[in-house]
């Protein structure tokens, strides 16, 4: 990108957000409204086989007695798309307040099928384009069905020719949105919103504040959609999304969630409502968002420049506060490393604005960020820390980091919870990080026990990132960030990846774990736990 467009889209970034919150177009999603003023609402997406309609019709209603009223379906071919109107009919008997939405991948002849009764539809451009669908047709469906269509661009499954153009980046994403945004507003269809999404949480938010800064400048307030995919399970899970989700929120953009846990779908509701929460209570009172300024490079990732004093500071890894040597806090205490607590409701302005302070006096010194914490419970400081604290390290503007309970929650738990903290936002690499989908009605096998033997086999690895995937959809492309990939590849059978490649294909899956790790011996990634 040259100098030019990215000072234009810096500058456009700064406009966008600097108020309270982006300002985006009113949509409908069947009875549910999102964007303009209305709340942040939270979706959610079934696991099981579409063509199994009543356990799908099942756990939408377990869906939405957890509190969420747009619960996604996976409509991969045009049996599933007929299997979805009967579950659409059911549930809006049963449930009236939910939405449905289509997930359409590859197929634009299913797209059209469903956009005559799903009150949304979700198309991968990326995929759509391979296929030669008409997309002027699909919007002239929509229109007359009254669905809304969601434009969603994932990380790792461009099309061929964006992907020549501009590689795998989030400006490859962008472009590809704005392809198919453009037709939209060329057409006079207006019920939109638009998702960026990675497993890789720099990437999606470098990608969704692009493309944010991208639509301000051509006057689209179309509504965004926003994720974490893959995020995995557990309290990491939590953590990956709330930094991803929580970056974005903190600086007003963002009109829907998800969270996407390797977990019953209804646990993800929970954790998406505390992320909306944690907001809603820092976004009392109004005037503009402060210290902006400290954020020079919105759309990649720039370490801010200090000094090295001992082991923090410069190019070197974030530390944890409990982790300073006698001679790092003596210099901590003697004010060579800055720490920068903030108390108030809004700590992300807090720290920006210090950092600012500092830049403009010159003063280059290593910064530690300190935030006290009145939760008792470990999994909700982990939520309301991590979508705090991420954006600073995504965006390279801190060296260190401190957390503090109030509540007597203990030291190893926070230390334990800063580190994920940092992993999240690819600060620091501690331990293995699973990326896994949470499966859908794609999923090949028992993902949620997959995961589990996973991890218990291979959780003591250093600095590897494994890619455990349900279907072949999700797998290569979305697990782009990924190091090894374990891919569902047909019922009972596994593919094995080394990055993006397949290495062994339709392994038996009784086989493919212990596949995995000698796969990992040959490429000398493997050691035994201790």
């Amino acid at each position: 990108m040259d100098n030019a467009k990215n000072e234009a889209l810096r500058r456009a970034w700064a406009e966008a957000t600097a108020g309270r919150r982006r300002r985006s177009r009113e949509v409908s999603i069947g009875s549910v409204a999102i964007g303009s003023d209305h709340p942040v609402a939270v979706q959610s997406m079934t696991d099981r086989n579409t063509n199994d309609t009543e356990a799908c019709i099942a756990q939408t209603g377990r869906i939405r007695e957890a509190g969420c009223r747009i619960v996604r379906l996976t409509t991969q071919g045009l049996r599933e798309a007929a299997s979805m109107r009967t579950i659409a009919e059911q549930v809006k008997r049963r449930w009236p307040d939910t939405a449905l939405v289509a997930d359409v991948h590859f197929l634009p002849q299913v797209a059209d099928a469903v956009a005559r009764f799903a009150d949304k539809v979700r198309i991968n451009p990326g995929n759509y384009n391979d296929r030669g669908g008409n997309f002027e047709a699909l919007l002239a469906t929509c229109r007359l069905s009254g669905a809304t269509l969601r434009i969603g661009v994932n990380h790792g499954s461009l099309s061929p020719a964006m992907a020549e153009r501009y590689g795998d980046t989030p400006e490859g994403m962008v472009e590809s949105a704005l392809e198919h945004l453009r037709i939209c507003r060329r057409e006079g269809f207006d019920r939109v919103v638009v998702s960026m999404k990675s497993s890789n949480t720099r990437v999606m938010v470098h990608a969704y504040r692009m493309l944010v800064a991208a639509m301000q400048l051509e006057g689209m307030e179309y509504p965004l959609h926003l994720g974490v995919t893959e995020a995995g399970c557990g309290v990491e899970g939590r953590i990956k999304s709330a930094v991803g989700i929580g970056a974005l929120l903190t600086d007003g953009v963002g009109d829907t969630i998800r969270v996407s846990l390797t977990e019953p779908p209804e646990n993800e509701i929970p954790a998406a409502q505390a992320i909306i929460a944690h907001f809603n209570e820092s976004a009392c009172g109004g005037g503009p968002r402060r210290g902006q300024e400290a954020l020079r490079t919105p759309f990649a990732y720039s370490r801010r420049e200090t000094e090295t004093v001992g082991r923090t500071g410069g190019a070197q890894t974030p530390l944890l506060y409990a982790e300073l040597l006698p001679d790092e806090l003596e210099a901590l205490h003697q004010g060579r490393i800055a720490v920068i607590e903030a108390t108030g409701p809004r700590p992300v302005e807090e720290w920006r604005e210090a950092i600012a302070r500092m830049d403009s006096a010159g003063d280059r010194r290593p910064v530690i960020l300190k935030r006290t914490y009145a939760t008792a419970d470990p999994t909700s400081l982990a939520i309301e820390a991590a979508a705090d604290l991420g954006v600073m390290f995504i965006d390279g503007l801190a060296d260190g980091l401190w957390l503090e309970s109030s509540a007597g929650i203990a030291r190893h738990d926070l230390d334990a919870i800063a580190l994920d903290i940092l992993q999240a936002s690819r600060a620091r690499m501690s331990k293995t990080e699973f990326i896994s989908c949470p499966g859908c009605g794609r999923t090949l096998y028992a993902l949620q026990d997959t995961i589990a033997a996973v991890k218990e086999r291979l959780s003591h690895l250093k600095g590897l990132k494994i890619a455990v995937m349900g279907c072949i959809v999700n797998g290569p492309g979305e697990m782009a960030d990924a190091d090894y990939g374990y891919v569902g590849a047909a019922p009972g059978k596994i593919s094995l990846y080394r990055g993006k490649e397949p290495v062994q294909r339709n392994i038996p899956q009784e086989e493919a774990l212990d596949a995995l790790i000698r796969l990992l011996r040959e490429d000398g990634r493997w050691t035994d736990p201790e």
